[in-house]
């Protein structure tokens, strides 16, 4: 049997999500959500036999879908989790998952009491060399730092520049630069560490109302975390764990395709895994996986840990004074 996907959203996401979808067997799209019917069958056109929709609650009501891949705007995601939910559909979204930790939690209760699986897609986590990252940990030896950094320069900040204010950085959205960028960091490091104790976090907030750029320094029992992210500014330095007996080098945190340790002694231990899919397919086969087993929540993409990144990533615009309507 197959699973049956509807998708909200009709952007290059989705494209790639179903892409991703299509090398997995089990995967069938049946359904497209979108605002407009022009926009939906443009859309649609690429993917024979989807049903194309305007009005959400037709589509979870139709019998045509068992799951549903959320990408709308930020600041949409909860009230289309939500919908589809009650609907008994699970569901998957896009990180980050909702606009504040509030939110989150409704989502977490909903999924839990309509009897269905939730999970946030992030897809580092569930990519091959993040496997390799948590197998490897012990030989560092005591962990003393993590350091992770997503800095890349927005193709929307020209217009932003020039005056026009883009969804990317309008507040209406739930965007800017930490939400965007700086869950990729912060969510590979709650899933090897939990929760930091303390988060310290500074940022440049854009006349628009949401932040460009930002770091964040946090605190463990026996270590430290520095994140830094940016949607005005690029970026080339890997990812680090620093340990006592070694430094782990990842080339990118928000998809590690290359994994090595340097020892204190001078060598150098390649841990690399290859690829065969693409980044999103593993996160799909997960989410599959977890249906067709009867599981309600993932291990790694965990409600708790999703709850734990909302809530770091809350704190931290509190403290740079980054505000949404959503939080009000």
């Amino acid at each position: 049997m197959t699973i049956r996907f509807g998708v909200i959203g009709t952007n290059w996401i989705t494209d790639r999500f179903i892409q991703a979808g299509l090398e997995n067997e089990e995967f069938i799209l049946t359904a497209v959500y979108s605002r407009t019917e022009e926009k939906g069958r443009d859309f649609a056109a690429k993917y024979a036999g989807a049903s194309i929709y305007t009005n959400l609650e037709k589509m979870v009501a139709s019998g045509e879908v068992d799951a549903v891949y959320i990408a709308s705007p930020n600041s949409m995601h909860a009230e289309h989790a939500l919908v589809c939910m009650n609907h008994g559909k699970h569901v998957i979204c896009e990180k980050p998952a909702a606009s504040n930790s509030a939110e989150l939690r409704a989502m977490i209760e909903a999924a839990r009491d309509n009897d269905v699986l939730f999970m946030e897609a992030m897809k580092s986590t569930f990519m091959p060399n993040f496997g390799v990252i948590q197998d490897n940990l012990y030989k560092l030896g005591q962990v003393r730092r993590y350091f992770a950094g997503y800095c890349q320069y927005s193709s929307r900040y020209d217009a932003y520049r020039q005056g026009t204010v883009l969804n990317a950085f309008n507040p209406a959205f739930s965007n800017g630069s930490l939400m965007d960028l700086g869950i990729y960091c912060l969510y590979p490091m709650v899933a090897l560490f939990g929760k930091p104790e303390s988060v310290r976090a500074v940022g440049l907030m854009l006349a628009s109302g949401v932040d460009g750029e930002g770091s964040i320094v946090m605190r463990y029992p026996d270590m430290d975390a520095v994140v830094m992210h940016s949607k005005i500014a690029d970026s080339y330095l890997p990812a680090e764990i620093q340990g006592e007996n070694g430094t782990m080098v990842i080339d990118k945190i928000n998809q590690p395709y290359q994994v090595k340790i340097h020892y204190r002694d001078g060598t150098v231990e390649e841990l690399t895994l290859p690829q065969v899919f693409e980044p999103m397919y593993y996160e799909v086969e997960e989410f599959i996986r977890l249906i067709r087993s009867g599981q309600r929540e993932s291990s790694v993409n965990s409600h708790a840990n999703s709850l734990a990144v909302a809530e770091v990533m809350e704190e931290a615009r509190a403290q740079i004074g980054l505000r949404y309507a959503s939080d009000l």
